[in-house]
């Protein structure tokens, strides 16, 4: 079992020994982001206690304004998560069957056996390769790539995607959470961002959390930060992507604030059932008999721990969560680091036994 530890290293702790722990952190925090080692918000829960929750560093490369436990930084794959409650959403409300086929949303599609669940868990089958079609067949797609041009481009070329036997094994792919998203824009009739405002960000009241790419209305929002690089003394703006229209497999912004509600939600909610929420921290028995340890949205690391990471343009994410012990560790980071996860490495290797 995980437990919060103290300064000397023990499993119990008093709450003089934990608070010094989490000021030192602080401190090292601080530290991290004057070296330019870190540019981000960090939140810290046991228990539903907030023991930290701040931000450390700028909104953007102009450095006017602080970042705050507010502000919304770009989740990158820790979206996935998010996604994968969107379609767990459906299935509560009998609109979907995790084991429906893809067949069943996409008359064409060239993968009619894979399932919504195999795309949840990544063992569809169906290789992560919509970026790389988007480039070959940039003739077939608009200036900013779509979701509904993903479908489109796998559906022209099925002959180029090389893909596997679904439940042969676990194969990590973007291609499939942008599916998912999708299934969603099929079945919900609307379009993925407005779905996801309605159906979980809205009623569990995240006013900090939002799907947002090139293709929203709004081309901002109260809070938002930008993703930024730093370099040879100079800090650089991160200029949109070909791939910011897409979503499903990224494209949500969130703050630490509402990380703390999300924690909450998987321990129970009123929008989906305790049975339900089980399902997303599944290991997978693959065909040949192995297990894969990735459920939906979350990596299975162990009977009581979770966590996932994401990586894109100026965002660098982890999340951490221990569901016995009750503890949840997030780091948001608005800046490109070569050291990805050094941060979240060093509050488990405090904070987690």
């Amino acid at each position: 079992m995980l437990a919060l530890i103290t300064t000397y290293g023990a499993s119990s702790f008093t709450p003089t020994t934990l608070d010094n722990k989490i000021k030192a952190i602080d401190r090292w925090l601080a530290e991290q982001h004057k070296n330019g080692a870190f540019n981000g918000t960090v939140l810290i829960v046991q228990k539903g206690k907030t023991l930290l929750m701040k931000g450390y560093g700028y909104t953007d490369y102009h450095r006017n304004k602080k970042l705050t436990h507010q502000s919304s930084l770009r989740l990158a794959s820790v979206s996935k998560q998010f996604t994968a409650a969107g379609i767990m959403r459906l299935h509560q409300k009998g609109l979907l069957e995790y084991d429906d086929p893809l067949s069943r949303y996409f008359k064409k599609f060239p993968y009619p056996k894979v399932t919504v669940r195999q795309l949840l868990t990544h063992t569809s089958g169906i290789p992560d390769v919509y970026m790389k079609l988007a480039d070959e067949h940039n003739d077939m797609v608009g200036e900013v790539l779509s979701i509904q041009e993903v479908v489109q481009l796998l559906t022209a070329f099925p002959n180029k995607n090389k893909a596997y036997k679904p439940n042969a094994r676990f194969q990590y792919s973007n291609t499939g959470y942008v599916l998912l998203a999708a299934v969603i824009e099929k079945v919900s009739g609307e379009s993925f961002e407005a779905y996801m405002k309605k159906e979980l960000f809205d009623p569990l009241k995240m006013k900090n959390t939002r799907v947002w790419n090139l293709f929203s209305a709004q081309k901002t929002f109260a809070n938002k930060t930008t993703g930024f690089w730093y370099t040879k003394g100079k800090y650089h703006q991160h200029a949109p992507s070909f791939l910011d229209g897409v979503a499903g497999d990224g494209g949500v912004f969130s703050s630490v604030e509402d990380f703390v509600i999300w924690d909450k939600f998987w321990y129970g909610n009123s929008l989906i059932s305790p049975q339900n929420l089980k399902e997303a921290f599944k290991p997978v028995k693959l065909d040949n008999g192995k297990i894969s340890k990735y459920g939906f949205g979350w990596q299975v690391e162990s009977r009581t721990r979770v966590s996932h990471t994401g990586a894109w343009l100026g965002a660098r994410t982890a999340i951490v969560r221990d569901t016995e012990a009750k503890v949840c560790l997030v780091v948001l980071d608005n800046s490109t680091n070569k050291k990805k996860y050094k941060i979240m490495n060093k509050l488990e290797d405090e904070l987690l036994e």
